[in-house]
């Protein structure tokens, strides 16, 4: 599976007026034109979700195939958070990254980076970039794989994710309050953990939540 493309590549956005909710009833009667619609709107997010995850392209592609296929195969059993696949999408997309892990037992060597732009250097400074960044990548991804597990979720799902406070308490069956509170503490206990590995890496770089 590649790569999904984004709305430039594709040559445009082209939204379609249609619910997820209709479009997750229609797909479970059958409808594959439905659920490619789905795929269509969503791949690309949960992509880039599996990426944040794991910093690898391929265990990303990998997990964006497993988690529409598990997708297509409880269309019946399950109920969308505000009438939006993405969270449950999300979910679904970090159960098969960590079981990923902890069967491979490679969390923190699931690290390829791609250049952030096509601008054309020195090859020596591209790798160093690379293996700077990748060192970087490894020691906050670590640090997470370290949080209390309710902790980890928020921020998974909040930071990495980037759900609002709202979806992520519904798709953890808590409330907006409680999954404001795993995040500050999350903050705090990242902070900590990260203070001392000589990386310098600002928690504020994981993203703010909504």
């Amino acid at each position: 599976m590649r790569r999904p493309e984004t709305p430039a590549e594709r040559g445009g956005d082209d939204p379609s007026p249609c619910a997820d909710q209709t479009l997750w009833e229609q797909a479970a009667s059958g409808d594959r034109a439905a659920f490619g619609e789905l795929y269509r709107r969503h791949a690309e997010a949960v992509w880039n979700y599996a990426y944040r995850l794991t910093g690898s392209w391929s265990v990303a592609e990998d997990l964006t195939s497993s988690t529409f296929l598990a997708a297509w195969r409880k269309l019946s059993d399950m109920t969308l958070v505000n009438a939006s696949a993405r969270p449950w999408l999300f979910t679904v997309a970090s159960n098969l990254a960590r079981h990923e892990f902890r069967r491979a037992g490679r969390f923190s060597r699931l690290l390829t980076r791609v250049p952030l732009n096509d601008t054309a250097r020195d090859h020596a400074d591209d790798v160093a970039d690379q293996i700077d960044a990748d060192r970087r990548l490894r020691v906050v991804l670590d640090a997470v794989d370290k949080l209390p597990k309710g902790e980890r979720q928020a921020v998974e799902l909040c930071l990495l994710g980037e759900l609002s406070t709202g979806e992520a308490a519904q798709a953890l069956g808590i409330a907006e309050v409680s999954v404001r509170a795993r995040i500050s503490r999350a903050r705090s206990r990242l902070r900590g953990l990260l203070g001392g590995s000589g990386a310098d890496i600002d928690t504020t770089a994981l993203g703010e939540g909504r």
